[in-house]
């Protein structure tokens, strides 16, 4: 792996031996950022709120307990195919660094990283993901884990800070646990294509995607019984609360989630039990809710397999392999950079 920073992105001090930490984007930065999401998504119609603020350090505690309930089935398919098929993606892909894209606490790549090092491939490592706190336990398990590897963390969004990762050889870029879904279809074809566009001729992007099913099922997966998946959605207003001095009543809210045959996507909504105001002081803004009026704060679309193969296809990748677990609930896709231009 390259030594060196990333571009654009300053390495924190602190870190201990054995990785690094960038982050790409200060503080006052992305409180501007922050602000300006907020602001346009309670202006618009319907409002909605970007679903990358959940994942502050009680956001990313509450999903860990997500993916460990009954009814998300999302991470424990994901976790069967890799244990299955984790070597031939290795040789297939031929990489000797690891890109993950939104690792959290990067709990599934070590079947990756696992099978690289049993490969005699693994070179390097590098986390990527918005919450701090999640990266850096994730850097440091990883450099603990493989000591021969160069391990880089990035702290960084997806719309602003791809560029910022290492460039280096033989990569191979893995965006796991469906989080492809939180794309719109146009967010995802620019998404698609810009992975397309910073990666080499020859490199690898694979891609985990949870595929279409009984209604009935997804719905249970996004609003389980025990409300686990209500207290994350409804932390997104407290996370705004501290942030922008708002002062949402987060139990004011009912979760509701609904699947949109059309789309083929999840929504996650915020309802309002009753007509209230609320005050953002930082924003210097107030938004009133009408009685049962919701809010949007994830969609997370769901997929057939050729459908994945084809938007690949179309942002310049060539499939190489498509693995689903037995209940053919969820999907792997392994893709090579083409050497031409996506159409």
């Amino acid at each position: 792996m390259a030594s060196g920073s990333p571009p654009d992105a300053t390495v924190a001090s602190g870190a201990p031996a054995g990785y690094e930490i960038s982050v790409c984007t200060g503080e006052g930065a992305r409180y501007r950022a922050l602000a300006g999401d907020v602001s346009a998504g309670l202006r618009s119609v319907p409002k909605e709120l970007p679903p990358k603020l959940f994942y502050d350090d009680e956001g990313c505690r509450l999903f860990g307990a997500i993916t460990r309930l009954d009814e998300y089935y999302l991470t424990r398919r994901e976790h069967e195919i890799l244990r299955r098929v984790a070597p031939e993606i290795v040789a297939l892909s031929g990489a000797g660094t690891l890109v993950e894209l939104g690792s959290g606490f990067s709990d599934k790549t070590r079947l990756l990283l696992d099978a690289m090092a049993a490969a005699g491939t693994l070179e390097g490592f590098v986390p990527f993901d918005v919450n701090e706190t999640a990266l850096r336990a994730a850097a440091a398990a990883a450099a603990e884990a493989y000591p021969g590897a160069a391990t880089h963390g990035v702290v960084g969004e997806f719309g602003a800070d791809l560029r910022s990762i290492p460039r280096v050889d033989r990569r191979l870029v893995a965006l796991l646990g469906g989080t492809i879904g939180n794309f719109s279809g146009p967010e995802r074809r620019k998404f698609l294509a810009e992975i397309a566009g910073l990666s080499s001729v020859g490199e690898t992007f694979l891609l985990g995607a949870d595929l279409v099913k009984d209604r009935s099922r997804l719905l249970a997966a996004y609003d389980d019984a025990a409300g686990v998946t209500a207290a994350f959605n409804r932390n997104i207003l407290r996370v705004i609360n501290r942030r922008l001095d708002a002062d949402f009543e987060p139990l004011r809210f009912t979760h509701v989630a609904t699947y949109d045959d059309d789309t083929q996507w999840i929504e996650m909504w915020l309802r309002s039990e009753g007509a209230q105001e609320v005050h953002v002081r930082r924003l210097d803004l107030r938004v009133s809710f009408d009685d049962g009026e919701a809010m949007r704060t994830e969609i997370s679309a769901k997929f057939r397999p050729h459908q994945i193969s084809d938007e690949l296809a179309a942002a310049g990748f060539a499939v190489l392999g498509q693995w689903l677990d037995g209940a053919g609930d969820f999907s792997l896709t392994l893709a090579r950079r083409a050497d031409r231009s996506p159409p």
